[in-house]
């Protein structure tokens, strides 16, 4: 009977050690052990994959916060885009419809219609590359094999961690079972089984974690370059969007500003005799008209080319003659040339010569003789 006791005794022992060094994997360290680099490196790589996962999960969330935001800018810019393209129809029907074509207001307008058209062409286009260049992109990555590949060698990594937590307390209970007695044999065979199995788990655990670490890490490295990426790309697509608009906008406003500038000094309607003065160049013969007088029959020369564009208007070449009948004060002047009269910018011509009025008939500009 004392060797029975003494022989179980021993086992009890042995079967107490052998459980120490099975839960040291997963107890707190003890300073000077060797278990503590395995239960260090472990517990390392279990906090480790957790913040590999939470911030590919985060950063993939984001991503989808970005697509839907691209979404909803591109659909709401459709809408303005379609309202954009309504009102430059409807200004380009008053221009070409209207009840005065050639008014200020009907080319402003006209003016205003191109520049609208070109705007939605800009806007359409910086959907385009939002979508291309940023939406795009970010779907196949949310999608994407890599990030799923990576996700599911996590969770494989945790049901194992969880199953070796599992099979830790069953080897614990086994050990407390054979110290309180029993068959010694088949409490040491089965706590024997048991250390094996945790053996293999803790393994396969640190083959795997391995695994999924290298992988989660890819696949955030790529996450951050990526999207820090496509958020460049999404703001220079805007500038670029702006500045074209605000390039277009600023033309079309020089172009309205021309537009009444030209109206507010439109040439007056003829009228008989008109008191005005003539800036000439001195240069070119005889003086200039001084004071408010008649206007004078006087020859004066083009030095800018001038396009009418109205019956009322004449239109000049550079180095045309024409016989000035009238100045005004507005800035326009009237007179004829190669057979047809008009009016026409007082500053396009210079003064060259004051002829007798036989010679202007003679030279073929058959002007009617008004005496002062």
């Amino acid at each position: 009977m004392d060797f029975l006791r003494k022989h179980a005794q021993k086992l009890g022992s042995e079967v107490s050690k052998q459980q120490a060094a099975v839960m040291g994997k997963f107890a707190a360290p003890k300073e000077g052990s060797n278990a503590v680099v395995t239960d260090e490196a472990e517990l390392q790589r279990h906090q480790q994959l957790e913040r590999l996962n939470a911030s590919t999960t985060n950063t993939k969330h984001f991503q989808k916060d970005i697509v839907k935001g691209v979404d909803g800018l591109v659909a709401s810019g459709a809408k303005y885009s379609e309202i954009g393209a309504r009102l430059g129809d409807d200004c380009r029907k008053y221009a070409v419809e209207g009840p005065a074509p050639n008014s200020t207001l009907a080319r402003a307008a006209l003016h205003y219609s191109n520049g609208r058209v070109n705007v939605e062409k800009e806007r359409e286009s910086f959907h385009r590359a939002l979508a291309t260049t940023v939406g795009d992109p970010l779907k196949a990555m949310i999608s994407g094999a890599p990030l799923e590949d990576a996700r599911h060698l996590y969770r494989r990594y945790e049901k194992l961690r969880d199953e070796a937590v599992q099979t830790a307390g069953s080897v614990q209970r086994r050990s407390d079972r054979a110290s309180a007695g029993g068959s010694a044999d088949d409490a040491s065979k089965k706590l024997r089984e048991a250390e094996q199995k945790m053996q293999d788990l803790t393994a396969a655990m640190a083959v795997l974690g391995k695994e999924a670490a290298s992988s989660l890490i890819s696949v955030e490295t790529q996450q951050q370059r990526v999207t820090l990426q496509r958020l460049i790309d999404a703001v220079r697509s805007e500038k670029e969007y702006h500045a074209t608009c605000a390039s277009l906008l600023d033309q079309v406003y020089s172009q309205i500003m021309a537009e009444r500038q030209k109206g507010d000094s439109a040439p007056p309607t003829p009228s008989g005799d008109a008191e005005a003065s003539f800036h000439g160049d001195s240069s070119g013969g005889a003086g200039k008209p001084s004071g408010s007088q008649k206007a004078l029959y006087f020859l004066a020369e083009a030095m800018h080319a001038f396009q009418a564009e109205s019956d009322s208007e004449l239109s000049l070449q550079i180095g045309d003659f024409v016989v000035v009948r009238q100045v005004s004060d507005s800035g326009w002047s009237e007179g004829e040339c190669k057979g047809r009269a008009g009016w026409f910018p007082t500053a396009y011509v210079e003064q060259r010569q004051r002829v007798p009025i036989n010679k202007v008939v003679e030279s073929g500009q058959n002007v009617a003789v008004h005496n002062a």
